[in-house]
């Protein structure tokens, strides 16, 4: 009984109590001061530059034939059901799907949390970058082009009620698009990590279902999602370079073994 109580606590605390309050303050500290920035940004001349942003790369996508947002809300609002199975994914993917994930990866793989943790925290400073450098109306915004608030009509509560509006609210933080970076370093992760094959298949396609969640809402163009990509692209790759200074720790798993321990020659066998 005493081993299966130490069993269960080392999986429910693989360091030890005090890491998991300080794991727990660090991520919300990150995203909290990840939201406050990003609601803080004042561009000032407003929403008239956030929304040519948003033009200009309604422009690109059709001069490069890929401009199939619209065509797929439609498509999509056409069944009903998708459209608000895509709302209902849209509000749970960046809250508890990603906390869930990240719990997940804490208790069960704990040599590989610490990597995606500092993931998320370079995605969070490309995040930032991006909404200062180049502040983007997302196509809800553009009813001209047939584009509707999927996520406002099936809550009810629309993102422009100014009784909403808070400090931790930006409504032209579309690029990059950070659902996409979460669902990327969440569904990577977790597709090399699991065993079952059907998670792993369900994690290798997260991300696809997310950016077809995020268009067919009317929350990001291509574009964004591209960016997005990008900006997990980038995290990952300061991770790893950060990983340098505490590889026992920061690395991607354990480390390696020096390798294995060599076996002295046997004596030879006395001649007579």
């Amino acid at each position: 009984m005493l081993v299966r109580v130490l069993d269960y606590r080392t999986r429910l605390f693989p360091r030890g109590v005090l890491d998991v309050a300080v794991q727990v303050a660090i991520f919300f500290a990150m995203y909290y001061a990840y939201r406050m920035l990003r609601g803080a940004i004042d561009n000032p001349e407003g929403a008239a530059v956030a929304f040519e942003n948003a033009r200009n790369l309604i422009d690109i996508e059709r001069s490069l034939g890929l401009f199939v947002e619209p065509s797929m809300q439609a498509w999509a609002s056409g069944t009903g059901f998708l459209v608000d199975a895509a709302s209902a994914i849209y509000v749970n993917a960046q809250t508890s799907v990603t906390v869930g994930a990240l719990a997940y990866l804490y208790l069960r793989h704990n040599a590989h949390f610490y990597f995606v943790r500092n993931m998320f925290f370079f995605a969070f400073l490309c995040a930032i970058a991006g909404y200062v450098l180049y502040p983007t109306a997302p196509p809800r915004f553009f009813p001209e082009w047939g584009f509707f608030d999927a996520v406002a009509e099936f809550s009810g509560i629309s993102s422009t009620d100014p009784s909403l509006v808070n400090k931790l609210y930006n409504p032209y933080a579309a690029v990059p698009s950070m659902h996409i970076a979460f669902a990327l370093m969440i569904g990577i992760p977790l597709a090399k990590l699991v065993k079952w094959r059907v998670l792993k298949v369900f994690w290798a396609t997260y991300p696809v279902m997310v950016l077809f969640v995020i268009v067919v809402t009317g929350n990001h163009f291509l574009a964004d999602a591209f960016l997005g990509a990008v900006a997990a692209v980038v995290a990952a790759l300061c991770a790893r370079t950060v990983s340098r200074i505490r590889p026992d720790r920061w690395g991607w798993g354990p480390a390696a073994p020096a390798g294995p321990p060599t076996t002295p020659p046997a004596p030879a066998a006395a001649t007579a």
